[in-house]
């Protein structure tokens, strides 16, 4: 993830950039770097809002599960709760931000990454591409009290447990219809 940030007239847009945008220590440090510029114009007066997106197929992919599990993990047992706490306290600075967020999705929000999703006020989701997933259950890694209670603040009932229980993907018009996504848009239009 090589995220950037802009802004346009009011609007802060923090663009997490190409690939597939996985969350590990590096870009969680740069993520939190571009809040600190976002809080840092909100202290000085302005914006009014921010805009979340990205490029390419991905929204983000969620967890980097090569650092975390591949063969030439950067992870240990001992460091990925902190890894774990540091992801969830970004989204909890997305969460309390006292401007609206929107969050673009332009591609597939999987995992942790539809939890971030989450983290904004509101969400636009491109109408022909990409899904939002929950996929924990068939990675087999549990649910952290910090992750479950995102998506129990933010899900009716009904798509929560469909979403947990069985890594449903939600297309936009599935996510429009389970109150997952407020709008589905056009890509052309999405960042607009």
């Amino acid at each position: 993830m090589n995220p950037t940030l802009e802004r346009t007239g009011d609007v802060m847009v923090l663009d997490m950039g190409d690939g597939e945008k996985r969350f590990n220590p590096t870009s969680i440090a740069a993520m939190n770097t571009m809040l600190d510029d976002v809080d840092a114009v909100i202290t000085a007066g302005g914006p009014l809002a921010m805009v979340t997106t990205g490029n390419d197929k991905f929204f983000t992919n969620g967890i980097d599960l090569d650092w975390m599990f591949g063969p030439e993990a950067q992870a240990t047992p001992d460091t990925i709760p902190d890894f774990i706490a540091s992801m969830m306290r970004l989204w909890a600075r997305v969460l309390a931000l006292p401007i609206p967020t929107i969050a673009a999705v332009n591609g597939h929000a999987f995992a942790g990454g539809a939890m971030f999703v989450l983290a904004h006020d509101h969400v636009l989701m491109r109408a022909d591409r990409g899904y939002w997933c929950v996929n924990e259950v068939l990675l087999k890694l549990p649910l952290a009290p910090g992750m479950q209670a995102i998506l129990e603040a933010k899900l009716p009932k009904p798509t929560l447990r469909k979403a947990i229980l069985t890594a449903h993907r939600f297309d936009a018009a599935a996510a429009v219809e389970a109150n997952i996504v407020d709008e589905a848009h056009d890509g052309a239009v999405l960042r607009e």
